[in-house]
């Protein structure tokens, strides 16, 4: 036991004892991996820095040399199921936990900066829980119960120590990336005494008070996403139709914008998440309101990524219009068949691309499949263009959703030709064409597609 004990505290003192660099040792109890990939976080990014290994023993180390990475969080990632993000600041960290419940064995041992994350994660989270009960408890008992002014001091308990965590324990080290980080990322107080609309206007107004959009390190954590997505959420309303919520959201869009052109690096994310958001949910009335008044207006240099996306939604938006004639497309079908586009007959063709691993197409094309099956006297047909790369993946999705459609591909993915002439930037990508093969609606939903037929 004495032995063992030497031998650990050697293998402690060699891995924390350089003095040109920080180290990283996470002890994974029972990983059934001895590799794990190291990234960067940016936002809603990840960028591949480097591998960790482990020998036999369940520690993943790795040196973080001095001057060459950045201040901010970073993951390791040891198999699709297990990840751990922690803050990198120029200390040694030293993080245990076990592979079967990652988050609730989880140790800090070394990393002040990490330990105080932790601990707000978890207040966080039980804060929330706990407020939004108690207010529910406050809004339902009448106010001369006596249970009420108990149930109003306990949120006001509650409330008193989320705001003693934040504004005394986390600021254990003054200026610190995570004692800015836990100040920004606070969720707001709201007066319970409020009626539930005055609430609302409240978080409208004042839920962006304490981020700090002039921190441009803070781009690298969530903070800034996360802060953008709770923003929007006070203006969502699943009762709206879609034509409102987008004008909803434009005044949620310029709050959050106009706020954060105070710091280029903060700005930029920001705008290059919502543009993402917004693309991705078909909300295209936002996504050109960002466009037109922020990313032109501005001249904003965006990722090549996102401008490439922006170029072909123009470029669709132009070209592609309703009442064009849509480009002759020419694929295989899984027996190898090519199909052309010219030489199917049919009153209305529905073109739709979609890919096997877009979580949006998973959820459309089998409503959209069972809403086909309804339809009597459209005739209408179906050729769907997969933007998989891998035949197993197209064959196993049209498999195990028994489309009957016209199904075609050539595993390019968005290199594909035809996704090049149709100027694809999302899936799934509607086209609703006549028998002359002209545009006549571009639907973005079922919905659309319903409101058409």
């Amino acid at each position: 036991m004495h032995k063992k004990l030497i031998v650990y505290s050697y293998f402690l003192f060699s891995i924390f004892c350089f003095a040109n660099s920080q180290n990283l040792v996470i002890e994974v109890k029972g990983a059934q991996t001895h590799k794990a990939i190291l990234y960067s976080l940016k936002g809603e990014n990840n960028e591949k820095i480097d591998s960790i290994f482990s020998g036999n023993n369940n520690y993943f180390t790795y040196t973080f040399k001095k001057n060459l990475f950045h201040t901010g969080f970073y993951r390791a990632v040891f198999n699709q199921n297990i990840h751990i993000d922690f803050i990198y600041d120029g200390e040694n960290i030293y993080i245990s936990t076990n592979s079967d419940d990652i988050l609730d064995s989880l140790h800090v041992i070394n990393s002040l900066s990490n330990q105080l994350y932790y601990s707000f994660t978890k207040l966080n989270r039980s804060f929330k829980t706990k407020t939004d009960l108690l207010q529910l408890l406050l809004a339902k008992y009448p106010k001369d119960d006596n249970y009420y002014e108990k149930t109003k001091a306990e949120l006001h308990h509650v409330q008193e120590n989320y705001l003693n965590f934040i504004n005394v324990i986390s600021q254990k080290i003054p200026g610190s990336f995570i004692a800015r980080y836990i100040k920004s990322y606070q969720l707001p107080i709201v007066n319970a005494a409020l009626p539930p609309n005055q609430q609302l206007e409240f978080l409208k107004s004042h839920s962006l008070d304490n981020v700090n959009f002039k921190d441009g390190e803070l781009i690298f954590s969530d903070l800034f996403t996360v802060k953008t997505i709770e923003y929007l959420t006070y203006y969502r309303n699943p009762q709206m139709p879609k034509g409102i919520l987008e004008n909803e959201f434009k005044s949620a869009i310029d709050t959050i914008l106009n706020k954060a052109k105070v710091n280029y690096k903060v700005y930029k994310q920001i705008v290059e998440y919502l543009i993402d958001g917004f693309r991705k949910f078909g909300f295209e009335n936002d996504l050109k309101y960002i466009i037109d008044n922020y990313v032109i207006k501005d001249d904003l240099c965006l990722d090549n990524k996102t401008e490439k996306s922006i170029q072909l939604m123009i470029n669709q938006d132009k070209i592609l219009h309703i009442d064009a004639i849509v480009p002759d497309i020419s694929m295989q079908d899984p027996s190898g068949k090519i199909v052309n586009l010219d030489k199917i007959e049919s009153k209305k063709i529905l073109i739709i691309f979609y890919a096997s691993w877009c979580p949006h197409c998973m959820a459309l094309i089998p409503k959209l499949k069972e809403y086909l099956s309804t339809l009597h006297n459209h005739g209408l047909k179906v050729l769907a263009i997969s933007l998989d790369t891998k035949r197993s993946d197209w064959i196993n999705f049209i498999n195990r959703n028994n489309l009957k459609w016209i199904n075609i591909s050539d595993l390019n993915g968005w290199d594909s030709k035809t996704a090049l002439d149709y100027y694809i930037y999302a899936t799934p990508t509607m086209f609703l064409i006549d028998s002359n093969k002209k545009i006549i609606a571009k639907p973005k939903n079922i919905g659309d597609l319903k409101n058409f037929l």
